[in-house]
Parts: structure tokens; C-alpha cells; sequence
């Protein structure tokens, strides 16, 4: 059979469905192909010690050949290096093989076709060094970022990529006998009614990275509930939101209202 069939029979056992609905074919002979090819693989990789095999390598990479540039996603994607990885594991604690517990599963792909006395697919095996868990950073969460709805801000909108993000009258704050003591990643230094209804040091924005939270925290300094001066708009109910060290949490669609200034919370 032609590996370009192949590929194509593998792919309509991935994904029954249109749009990625994650229905598997287990009894392809495709599938059964790679899964021969792991397994043979894992046995040649293996030893024997204290009276058990071991399979020392954390890390199966299964090389695809003759995959097209459109269809690489599909074959790369996490839906199926995780089938073969938990097919792998299984297969494993059942013949009672000793294996690290990171074991996982990589898919590559290449558009090049197999030489003639070549297979459509290979397998190799490594270890790589055990990664920490990731905690969500600027690099690898989800982005949120603030659009100005009302107002004259120094920018009509700004992605909350800090861990923490100013809000305020001007860009910096100074303070008799300190100097600078707060600058301002967002300000409202337009001398309108608008602008001036924000305080120079008005709110800020923190993230989480343990819960994947962002926190809107009021910074002024006011006498009474009356006049906070911060407020949350959500489903066209406004609350209060007063000073306190935690803050309250922000969800999608959220408008943050400061003084006579609106923004829009909006995760991506």
C-alpha cells in the first residue's frame, strides 16, 4: 500500500468526527502497526535486573514519514501522544515491566517520503531530564488584557503580562520627602472630568499563577463605603469593590469602573 494511503487511513482512524472530536479507532491496522512498532521498540531497549525488565527511558519518539504539511497538527497534536503513551504504560505494568513514572510519548512528522527499503514509520527512545511542573507565567498562560471603554488613557488598551499591574491618575507617583513611589502601567492623565475622577494611586491588577486568577485590588485611600470609588460591572450589576488585600477576582467580560473611568476585562 502506498504510504500516502497509509496516512490517510491513519487519519480517519484518529478522528472519526470532523473538528477533533477525539473518537478513536483502536482496531485500525495502522494503529496496531505503531503499536507493534512501540512495543518492539520498548523490548529491544530493555534489561533484565533483580529478576525484572526494565525500560530505563522516559521518553518514546515515534517518527512519522510521508506526513503532509496540512495534516502535521493532527498527527503532532497532544490527543494522540497521549493515547500512545497510556497504550504504552498499560501494555508495560501488565507484563510487569519497570518503567519511570515521566514515561511519555512524542510524535513527529516529516512531509519526506520513506527510501524504498524503508518504512513509513520509526521509533527511538531517550532520556531527558525530568522538567518541574510549569506554573503559569506570561509565556505560557492564557494572556488577559484591559481595554479602555471610557476615557482617555495612555494607551487604549494593555495586556496584563505583569504579575502586577498599575492603574492610575498619571504615570508616575511621587510622595513629599520619598520621591517615586509607584509608577503607573495604565494612567488617565488627561486633564478632562473623566481623568480626574481617578486617583493617583487607583487600583491594580495581580496574578495568581497558583489558581490562574486575575485579582482587581482598590489602592485608594477613602473615608466610607460611599465613596470607594472602584467598582465591577458584571452582567449589568454593578458591586462595590473595596480596599482589602485580596482583591476580587475578575471573570471575562468583567467592565472595572474607577471613579468616572471604564475598562473591560478580557481574557483571550
Amino acid at each position: 500500500m502506498a504510504v500516502s494511503n497509509v496516512i490517510e487511513r491513519l487519519g480517519k482512524a484518529i478522528f472519526e468526527t470532523p473538528f477533533g472530536a477525539h473518537k478513536i479507532a483502536k482496531d485500525a491496522p495502522e494503529l496496531a502497526e505503531i503499536r507493534i512498532a512501540v512495543l518492539d521498540a520498548v523490548k529491544a531497549k530493555s534489561h533484565r535486573a533483580s529478576g525484572k525488565s526494565v525500560f530505563p527511558y522516559n521518553l518514546v519518539r515515534i517518527n512519522l514519514l510521508g506526513v503532509p504539511e496540512e495534516q502535521a497538527a493532527m498527527f503532532r497534536g497532544e490527543f494522540l501522544s497521549n493515547y500512545f503513551a497510556e497504550e504504552l504504560r498499560n501494555s508495560l505494568a501488565r507484563s510487569n515491566y519497570r518503567f519511570p513514572e515521566d514515561l511519555h510519548v512524542e510524535i513527529t512528522t516529516t512531509p519526506e517520503l520513506p527510501a524504498a527499503d524503508k518504512e513509513w514509520l520509526n521509533v527511538d527512545t531517550a532520556v531527558v531530564e525530568k522538567l518541574p511542573a510549569v506554573a503559569n507565567t506570561a509565556e505560557t498562560r492564557v494572556l488577559a488584557k484591559l481595554v479602555v471603554v471610557s476615557g482617555a488613557a495612555s494607551r487604549p488598551e494593555i495586556k496584563l503580562q505583569k504579575p502586577r499591574t498599575n492603574i492610575g491618575r498619571t504615570e508616575q507617583v511621587f510622595r513629599a520627602g520619598a520621591g517615586l513611589s509607584r509608577r503607573n502601567d495604565l494612567a488617565f492623565s488627561e486633564d478632562d472630568d473623566v481623568s480626574r475622577s481617578v486617583s493617583r494611586e487607583h487600583a491594580h491588577i495581580l496574578y495568581a499563577p497558583e489558581t490562574d486568577e486575575y485579582r482587581l485590588v482598590n489602592d485608594r485611600v477613602y473615608k466610607g463605603a460611599e465613596n470607594c470609588g472602584t467598582y465591577l460591572i458584571r452582567e449589568g450589576m454593578s458591586q462595590p469593590v473595596h480596599r482589602n488585600a485580596r482583591g476580587t477576582v475578575l471573570e471575562n467580560g468583567d467592565e472595572v469602573q474607577l471613579g468616572k473611568a471604564v475598562l473591560r476585562f478580557e481574557r483571550e
